[in-house]
């Protein structure tokens, strides 16, 4: 269920980055993904042994999205600062001959937008900035990636929240929204894919705790509670991107920026679309919140409830939660042990970053741990509803 304010404002977040309607921009921005595709394809096949299992369940996925007019999602473990784009080194070149079928994504805004050269580069490569430590799930990103997720012909009163018995005080921007004569942000002619990383932060850990996953972060739910409609959802679980770049290295050349451990098995392990049928589930009690905590003065937004109630709060933990389940799930399929149970809990890796290790010494990182904000550059401050805070 989606409310107007968020999909228009996830336009207006798109129409700034990228020129609306543009085919000299797409054709750069294919060129670019072509780049970035090709580059990883080199260092792949040349130095790395690399194992794809599960392949026919990205056909299915989006031919299934397709074929009933769906966006599709992929989330994945986030190991290394290379998982994008060296996985899609890893897939064939028949992903990438249309920029339709090129994935979107998210990064950090502090590392992937913080100069003209790198926001522009990251924008051609259909990459959108996140804003990170604190500013929440409730930002212009994550809006957009829902404008996204939602198919052009959807955004009308049919798939957009509309409180009953109400007057709209939006109701002729809302006409221009549903209007065919309206100009999508994005010049596509499919409905788009979009991959994600939930843990937000690169998790690599010290054995025997290696190759596990923080918890899942609340955006991640967003995206599948607030698009027109139901997005198809394909986990996937990889495994040795962590060797080509790993946490730590040392200051010389090239051990900083030469891919390290060559001939190193990489694998991944791509799971069968989520059951339609819990998706769905999730979705109604959403709809049914929107209806219980919608503002009448103000019903084309989410309520200061619907962003942070404790019953919304709790339906996207459980989203969340579910979602590494099916993640977590390919981990053991691919040979590892299960995980220290600590890992699920949202508590556990709060107190654990800021306690900067000292609540659980037992678990380590191979490097830092990126989610403690005194170890990054550029970090902006929010307050506790997701507001900047001037320094």
């Amino acid at each position: 269920m989606s409310f107007h304010n968020v999909l228009k404002n996830g336009e207006d977040h798109l129409s700034e980055s990228r020129p609306q309607q543009s085919k000299i921009w797409n054709a750069l921005s294919h060129a670019t993904c072509l780049l970035a595709v090709g580059g990883s394809k080199l260092i792949l096949n040349l130095f790395y042994d690399v194992k794809v299992k599960g392949l026919s369940n990205i056909d299915a996925g989006l031919t299934k999205a397709r074929s009933e007019n769906r966006s599709f999602i992929t989330l994945m473990n986030h190991m290394s600062v290379c998982d994008d784009p060296l996985l899609w080194g890893c897939l064939p070149w028949k992903y990438f001959r249309d920029v339709d079928d090129i994935r979107w994504g998210l990064a950090a805004a502090n590392i992937c937008f913080n100069n003209k050269f790198s926001s522009t580069f990251f924008s051609l490569g259909k990459i959108l900035p996140c804003e990170r430590f604190g500013r929440g799930p409730f930002q212009d990103s994550l809006d957009a990636a829902i404008r996204i997720l939602s198919p052009d012909d959807t955004i009308d009163s049919e798939h957009i929240f509309q409180l009953e018995n109400t007057v709209n005080p939006l109701i002729n921007d809302i006409k221009s929204l549903y209007s065919k004569s309206h100009t999508p942000p994005v010049l596509r002619h499919k409905t788009s894919w979009m991959h994600i990383f939930p843990e937000g932060y690169v998790c690599q850990l010290e054995p025997p705790h290696n190759n596990s996953m923080r918890f899942f972060r609340w955006g991640t739910a967003r995206l599948v509670l607030e698009p027109t409609v139901a997005p198809v959802i394909v986990p996937i679980f990889s495994n040795g991107f962590e060797k080509i770049a790993p946490e730590g290295r040392s200051a010389d050349f090239s051990d900083s920026v030469l891919p390290q451990n060559i001939g190193a098995e990489i694998s991944v392990n791509i799971g069968k679309p989520i059951d339609d049928s819990i998706i769905e589930s999730f979705r109604k009690e959403w709809r049914d919140l929107c209806v219980k905590y919608t503002d009448a003065t103000n019903p084309n937004d989410m309520s200061f409830d619907l962003k942070f109630g404790d019953e919304a709060k709790a339906l996207r933990s459980r989203v969340c939660a579910y979602l590494r389940e099916q993640v977590a799930k390919l981990r053991l399929d691919s040979g590892f042990p299960e995980e220290d149970p600590r890992f699920k809990s949202v508590d556990f890796w709060t107190n654990y970053t800021n306690s900067k290790g000292e609540s659980d010494k037992d678990i380590k990182f191979v490097g830092l741990n990126w989610a403690v904000k005194e170890y990054q550059k550029n970090v902006k401050r929010f307050d506790e509803f997701g507001n900047e805070v001037k320094k």
